[in-house]
């Protein structure tokens, strides 16, 4: 057997990665440091709806609730993306049209306004400081927002949700689904 062979030489890593490496896998054995150079590009989180932020691996849930605090519809994606991002997937849901869309500053946006008036709905959601013309909110309806907060602490009471120990986003969607469920079993116990 040849020498490179028995200390990890590939041959078909070779050729596909020339630019990288002589021998891609046992690079560590030379006396400079550098990282290894793998074939298969970065691994890890791409896909995986998390970002890297000062406090670690985040990522963002975005939810829709009814006007009693019960999420009907949420979505996730990396902990650096815009509040617009999550509105178009959780308004195309097919459950009950919104009347009111209660929102913080992250969705302060022309398209969204514009979206909500084409659907029958008010957007109560307040202006950021740089817009020229400023709209008036009602005080007493943009305080029901804090029916979406409640829910949020309440999905967060599940240690797994607010810590996020899963690796993969199907997993953690998952996982806040259960709870959401929960929540909604609450709900109708509590009732009878």
């Amino acid at each position: 057997m040849d020498i490179a062979w028995r200390l990890g030489h590939a041959t078909g890593c070779v050729k596909r990665c020339q630019s990288r490496s002589r021998y891609s896998a046992n690079d560590r054995q030379h006396s400079h440091q550098s990282p290894s150079s793998g074939c298969w590009g970065k691994r890890g989180t791409q896909k995986e709806d998390l970002d890297r932020s000062k406090g670690g691996f985040t990522s963002k849930i975005y939810l829709r609730t009814n006007a009693e605090g019960l999420p009907i519809a949420l979505k996730i994606s990396e902990g650096q993306a815009s509040d617009y991002k999550g509105y178009a997937p959780l308004m195309q849901w097919g459950g009950p049209g919104a009347k009111v869309l209660l929102a913080d500053k992250g969705y302060d946006a022309n398209s969204i306004r514009d979206d909500m008036e084409k659907r029958g709905g008010y957007a109560m959601i307040p202006m950021r400081k740089n817009r020229k013309e400023i709209t008036p909110i009602d005080d007493f309806v943009y305080c029901l927002r804090n029916q979406v907060e409640r829910c949020f602490n309440k999905l967060k009471n599940a240690r797994q949700v607010a810590t996020r120990y899963d690796k993969t986003m199907l997993s953690f969607l998952g996982f806040v689904q259960v709870t959401s469920i929960r929540i909604w079993l609450k709900h109708f116990v509590n009732r009878t």
